[in-house]
Parts: structure tokens; C-alpha cells; sequence
């Protein structure tokens, strides 16, 4: 696992090459919405990077705090969230933070966890999130088996069909593709299996759910009592 310093390193760069860009972790916003509560209070989101996820929430929810690791993603997702004042953004280290305990209705985390001990954060989130609250995790995983390796080649031609309709283009720039190339040379992810066995030590009931480009879902709601 790299060091916090230097996924923030990978971040900047890709923030100053990128900007705002459309990516597969867009496509299921939608699905991560239809799960936060109808009266949300007050929201976090874990890794918001240049805050298109962050903006929506804002719509649904009083109040948003949105962290990321990286000064760039943060000055980039300011520059555009001027019409939504409800949103607070802070550059901070999510494994640090001091999360007031039952302070958030909504808890997400998108293409974040895989850089973070996760059952770690997990357990946190669980400890900041209200009763009755809904955490959701969208995350990119690792393939075993056969099963997986098929529904990664059914992902390409919806990959390769989502990127040309929201991008006009096949593939990214070529300073994008080699940003993405340096970080993803360190990066590791866990197999669904994984996922479901620490979801079963810290989130009894959690579904968990394999999506295709090469992504897995985490939805849990938070008991009651």
C-alpha cells in the first residue's frame, strides 16, 4: 500500500492534467443516491475528489463535509461548488480525521477505500454515522475465478461505450493515461470475498454487491438502536 504522501503526490498530478472528467465511478452515482435517507440532516464523503458526487449530495442534504487527500482535487472541486454553499471542503487524511461520533445520516466513499486499511475505516465510519443512517461504498476490485474474469471482458464494450458518450473520445489524453498509469503501478484492490468477510465482522447485514467495470458496491444501514 502506498503512503498517504504519496497517493496525494498521484493526486495532485492528476488533477493538474485532468481537471473535471467524466469516469467510471460516474456512472453509478445514481445507484448511490437512491440510498440516502429522505431527510439527511448532514452528509460526508470519504475521498471527494474534484466533488461532482459531493454536488449532488448537496442537493438532498442540509449540510456536506467533503474530504480529500489532495490540495489540487480540493482547489479543483471549490472552483466548482461556488453555487453550493451547504458544502464544506477540507484537505485532510481520512485515517486522522476526528469524526464527531452519530454526526453524519449519510456516510459514501467512492474509489477511496482500496488506499486505506479498510476495516479500519469502516469501524470509524460506523462510529460516525447516526441510527437509522446509510453508509455506501463504491470501490474497484480485484477478479478470482472465472465469474469475475468474464464479467470483466462484458464491462469493456460499456466501458469503451460510456467513455465515448460522455467524453467524445475512446481513451483519455495521452499526460491523463500516463498519470493514471503511475498511480495505478501501485495500486492493489481486494476480491469481493475479502470485501464480504470484513463487512461480516464489522457491518452484520451489509449487502455487497459485484458491479461490472470492474467495481463492487457496499450499501449498509445503520440499526436503530
Amino acid at each position: 500500500m502506498q503512503t498517504a504522501q504519496e497517493v496525494q503526490a498521484d493526486f495532485d498530478q492528476i488533477a493538474l492534467v485532468s481537471g473535471e472528467r467524466w469516469s467510471h465511478n460516474h456512472h453509478y452515482h445514481s445507484f448511490m443516491l437512491k440510498h440516502a435517507p429522505a431527510h439527511c440532516e448532514a452528509a460526508l464523503e470519504i475521498g471527494c475528489g474534484t466533488g461532482t458526487f459531493s454536488r449532488l449530495l448537496a442537493q438532498c442534504a442540509n449540510q456536506v463535509l467533503a474530504i480529500d487527500l489532495s490540495p489540487e482535487m480540493i482547489r479543483l472541486a471549490q472552483g466548482h461548488s461556488a453555487q453550493f454553499p451547504n458544502i464544506e471542503y477540507q484537505t485532510a487524511d481520512a485515517l486522522s480525521c476526528d469524526f464527531p461520533a452519530r454526526g453524519f445520516d449519510y456516510i459514501a466513499s467512492i474509489a477511496t477505500l482500496h488506499h486505506l486499511p479498510m476495516k479500519e475505516m469502516l469501524v470509524k465510519m460506523w462510529e460516525a454515522l447516526r441510527p437509522k443512517g446509510s453508509l455506501l461504498v463504491l470501490d474497484l476490485l480485484a477478479s478470482e475465478g472465472v465469474g469475475d474474469l468474464l464479467a470483466d471482458l462484458a464491462g469493456i464494450p460499456l466501458s469503451l461505450g460510456l467513455t465515448l458518450l460522455h467524453t467524445g473520445r475512446f481513451r483519455e489524453p495521452r499526460e491523463v493515461r500516463e498519470a493514471w498509469a503511475k498511480h495505478g503501478r501501485h495500486d492493489s484492490y481486494l476480491t469481493l470475498s475479502e470485501v464480504g468477510r470484513i463487512c461480516r465482522e464489522t457491518l452484520p447485514g451489509a449487502q455487497v454487491r459485484r458491479h461490472l467495470l470492474w467495481r463492487y458496491s457496499i450499501v449498509w444501514r445503520k440499526p436503530a438502536a
